[in-house]
């Protein structure tokens, strides 16, 4: 695996940042969110981050069938704006520069994104937080990773999950669950393993951008992934 990295997209789970708590954001897993982009920050790596939306509501589990997918969708932009406020409050606390491009135009809160202005902060040494999706429905925020990813010339996804990597099924539900160290795009989308949604691995394959799938444990947890230590799943 490449060990040297001048920009990378941090994909972070919204609902991670619940912690054990039933839904909204855990102060101790946001500060460890913080501090982790932090010690990459600190080895001088260009950062974009794209934070989920899960902690609060998605889109893709509405059940109202009076609320339709386009404004459902909607909704769960708005949460992942939610969670950017806080983990660039988290970054500043910590002295490290961070600025929010949303693809939802919310002028009162962040800046709207366009390719010309996340290049400027991204020179400015500035962490990127994409935050809003796309700013269409029907698009994940794996889709909006990796398009943002090949936008701003990332040199890799790195996705945090609750789990060390990718597996041939569920290991929380199948002991003997194998973790693969390094598959191919192809593979995953043959087999239909869920590392992240079929238009994000495509794109990802069509631009050779590799995914790097390890588990957030702690705050070393993504300098570890990016050094080639610790068990992950290379997607290349």
């Amino acid at each position: 695996m490449k060990k040297t990295y001048k920009r990378i997209l941090l994909k972070l789970s919204g609902e991670g940042l619940m912690g054990d708590q039933p839904c909204g954001i855990d102060e101790k897993v946001l500060n460890i969110f913080a501090e982790s982009i932090k010690k990459v920050y600190n080895q001088n790596i260009s950062l974009c981050v794209v934070i989920g939306g899960g902690n609060f509501y998605r889109g893709v589990n509405n059940k109202n069938k009076d609320v339709n997918r386009s404004v459902a969708d909607q909704a769960g932009m708005i949460a992942t704006v939610i969670n950017a406020l806080f983990l660039k409050s988290a970054l500043l606390a910590k002295n490290v520069p961070a600025e929010i491009l949303s693809g939802l135009a919310i002028p009162q809160v962040a800046e709207t994104y366009s390719y010309r202005t996340a290049k400027k902060l991204l020179a400015q040494k500035n962490v990127i937080i994409f935050a809003g999706g796309t700013g269409n429905p029907y698009f994940t925020t794996d889709t909006g990773s990796a398009l943002r990813a090949l936008e701003t010339g990332c040199d890799a996804l790195f996705k945090a999950t609750q789990v060390d990597g990718v597996y041939d099924s569920d290991p929380k539900k199948n002991p003997k669950a194998k973790r693969y160290d390094e598959i191919s795009f192809d593979e995953v989308i043959a087999k239909g393993l869920k590392v992240m949604d079929i238009t994000a691995v495509a794109m990802a394959k069509e631009n050779n951008l590799p995914i790097i799938v390890f588990k957030q444990e702690n705050e070393d947890s993504l300098l570890d992934a990016l050094n080639g230590k610790g068990k992950y799943t290379l997607v290349k």
